[in-house]
């Protein structure tokens, strides 16, 4: 009882937020500017944050010449750590000539090579809303000082190009590092911003390639699947939505999207076929009169009907239906018709069912575009 008390304690209790790498690198900007100009050094730097808060950033370094100085930052991703939790954001700032400022990406920021992105090709994978605060981070500091000078700012990321293995950059065509991102500042605990904004940004940089059919996975295995079943689609067409599949259809057909195949196994899509559009393990459990009833309407035995109903896992029904692939099927239908359903139709949607070791269960198509 005291462990599970422990244990509940320990659920309930708050978790802490995070700080976005656009943060990071305004306020590392502001301390670095600000060093340039008293030629002191700086531990700390408060910013104001988009989602309304002002906020102090401890430095991790603070270097300083007469013409240039660096400042670098840890990110915290807070209880949700990503893969740029514990990356060191660094900022040089340089006077330049010109009036204004200039910024750009250096070591370990990546650069973007494809349109559809939120920053035009050739530029570093610095994002709108960071871009803004770098700018504000400049102006501020140059007015508190009263100097009227052009200011360059690089942003880098020594181990940047490392992390991006880990990110779905490589695939978006944002090339020798991460991106530079965030919107409000602040990274919320097992928020899912971040990841629902790769994939707004992936299908944008798809349909900008001119893919007029993607195919959506649940992961690595059911993307590699996809990729067999359709090996004449550009790289750009294979995106993996996770667990957001409303989130990421909803997209498709904002984006136009002709048709959609998605690929996936049974634990997810047996939530996808009755409707769950988010199907994390903690989203909704798994129906199982639901996948009982489907199997009656496949055909399947008395018998197994009853021992679908009672199973533990959506994969144990699997395993139960083996000789009986009209259940499969009806599944893969459930799931096209509850995902025309998210989108108010408008759109081919194929399902495609796979097992854990890559075989074919199940694949149907519902054409709702009217052609």
């Amino acid at each position: 009882m005291a462990a599970k008390a422990a244990t509940e304690e320990k659920e309930a209790k708050p978790l802490r937020h995070g700080y976005t790498t656009g943060a990071c690198a305004a306020a590392a900007t502001k301390a670095a500017l600000t060093a340039l100009i008293t030629q002191k050094r700086q531990t700390q730097a408060t910013i104001p944050l988009p989602a309304g808060m002002d906020v102090t950033f401890q430095l991790e370094s603070c270097e300083w010449t007469a013409d240039e100085a660096t400042a670098g930052i840890i990110k915290d991703g807070g209880d949700d750590p990503d893969a740029t939790h514990g990356a060191l954001i660094l900022s040089t700032v340089t006077w330049r000539d010109e009036p204004g400022m200039e910024l750009d990406g250096g070591v370990g920021v990546g650069r973007v090579t494809k349109p559809g992105l939120p920053v035009p090709v050739g530029e570093a994978a610095i994002n709108p809303v960071p871009r803004k605060m770098i700018r504000e981070a400049v102006q501020s500091v140059l007015g508190e000082y009263g100097v009227e000078r052009g200011v360059r700012v690089v942003i880098s990321v020594p181990a940047g190009e490392e992390i991006a293995k880990k990110t779905m950059n490589g695939r978006l065509g944002i090339v020798g590092g991460i991106s530079i991102l965030g919107t409000r500042g602040i990274v919320v605990p097992f928020s899912t911003a971040a990841y629902k904004a790769s994939i707004a940004q992936a299908i944008n940089v798809a349909r900008e390639a001119g893919c007029a059919h993607l195919v959506l996975s649940t992961g690595g295995k059911s993307e590699q699947f996809g990729m067999q079943l359709y090996p004449e689609l550009p790289e750009e067409a294979f995106i993996e939505m996770g667990d957001f599949v409303g989130f990421s259809l909803q997209q498709c057909k904002r984006k136009q999207v002709k048709k959609v195949t998605l690929v996936g196994m049974m634990g997810k899509f047996s939530k996808v076929a009755q409707g769950v559009m988010m199907v994390h393990s903690k989203s909704a459990p798994v129906n199982f009169d639901f996948l009982a009833g489907l199997a009656a309407e496949a055909g399947a035995p008395d018998e197994l009907v009853r021992q679908a109903k009672e199973a533990n896992t959506a994969a144990q029904v699997g395993d139960l239906m083996a000789d009986c692939p009209a259940f499969f099927d009806k599944l893969c239908e459930s799931c096209c018709r509850a995902g025309l359903k998210e989108v108010g139709g408008g759109m081919e949607i194929e399902t495609v069912l796979i097992t854990m070791k890559g075989s074919l269960l199940g694949r149907v198509t519902v054409n709702d575009t009217g052609d």
